[in-house]
């Protein structure tokens, strides 16, 4: 249940940093609304997660999913880069977050 949780977490961590990009500096009604409720709504998991599962696993994979959530999206969305460099760095960072997974004994 708790690495459910963390994975929650990390899926509305994306939803945070996205939001982030389209508030404009808190000058954009909904999607200031949408940071602030998504940003609590990640942390209230992520501490949740947190009282089984090891602080530096659980905080790692967390930002790990919001990391390469946004980075993928960005392509998509906001025409980012998309070079080979760019998707194994992304490909590394989804070795790490299995890795962390695999070495949990919770």
């Amino acid at each position: 249940m708790s690495w459910l949780l963390l994975i929650t977490a990390g899926g509305v961590e994306v939803i945070f940093a996205l939001s982030l990009k389209y508030n404009q500096g808190f000058t954009q009604l909904l999607p200031s609304i949408v940071t602030m409720l998504s940003g609590g709504l990640s942390f209230y998991l992520l501490t949740l997660a947190l009282k089984t599962l090891p602080l530096g696993t659980a905080y790692a994979v967390w930002t790990g999913i919001g990391s390469v959530g946004v980075a993928i999206l960005g392509i998509f969305l906001f025409k980012e880069s998309v070079d080979s460099y760019r998707l194994f760095s992304i490909f590394l960072v989804i070795l790490g977050i299995v890795g962390l997974k695999l070495t949990d004994v919770s």
